[in-house]
């Protein structure tokens, strides 16, 4: 299992001149609800950029409720009037680039709140994936490679145990930047690695025997030296 990091200045910037050239469109053509958009070829050739670059920034939309794309149908307007629409594509435009301190935050308060709904609702599919993600983060560790990736597909796979989508995919948002971070502080050293098999596995046993109360103190354990890492960068 692989995650692909990726970097974004120069891709963010396309991606919102894409979508503001979208609601460009939707404003001049005076689009409502339930009306279709051009497909991804006509609009890549409208705006004179890629066809993956249209999809990228049609799926954003999806992600806040502007757009509805319907298989074999095309690309629809959502239930939203057009100042809505207009007010939140700015807010999208502004949202600026996630700092390290604010990424640790972010996850500490969502993981705390996740191990306890996995611990409560995880299936012995769920214990699998994680014990598969662990085998491959102590492999690596073991033989002091870095595992950062791996680390953080144990994360995600107690994300998917907790059932909860939303933060599922709130995990899957920001993971991708939380490696990046990682490598360019040189956040896990070979200690770090080691201590963390022995953490892991913690919560681990902690899910697996369905014991929320200790599964939050686990994660509480093994976030600690993050967390002071982060406010002394």
């Amino acid at each position: 299992m692989n995650l692909e990091v990726l970097s974004k200045k120069d891709s963010k910037e396309v991606l919102n001149t894409i979508i503001a050239k979208i609601r460009d469109y939707m404003n001049y053509k005076n689009l409502e609800p339930g009306d279709k958009l051009p497909s991804e070829r006509m609009l890549s050739e409208k705006f004179e950029v890629s066809r993956s670059a249209v999809r990228e920034a049609i799926q954003k939309l999806e992600f806040y409720g502007i757009l509805k794309s319907i298989p074999q149908s095309g690309t629809f307007v959502a239930d939203i009037g057009q100042i809505a629409i207009n007010g939140i594509i700015e807010d999208i435009l502004k949202l600026q680039e996630s700092d390290f301190k604010s990424l640790v935050e972010t996850r500490i308060l969502l993981e705390l709140k996740t191990v306890r709904l996995a611990a409560t609702r995880r299936t012995d599919e769920d214990l699998e994936r994680m014990k598969a993600a662990l085998d491959a983060y102590n492999e690596k560790a073991l033989n002091g490679k870095d595992a950062v990736q791996e680390d953080l597909l144990f994360h995600l796979a107690i994300a998917k145990a907790s059932g909860n989508s939303t933060i599922n995919t709130l995990m899957l948002i920001i993971t991708p930047e939380i490696i990046t971070n990682f490598e360019k502080y040189h956040v896990c050293d070979e200690n770090q690695a080691q201590k963390g098999m022995k953490e892991h596995m913690e919560i681990y046993k902690a899910i697996e025997e369905q014991n929320p109360q200790l599964a939050k103190q686990k994660m509480k354990e093994h976030f600690k030296a993050l967390y002071e890492y982060c406010y002394n960068i």
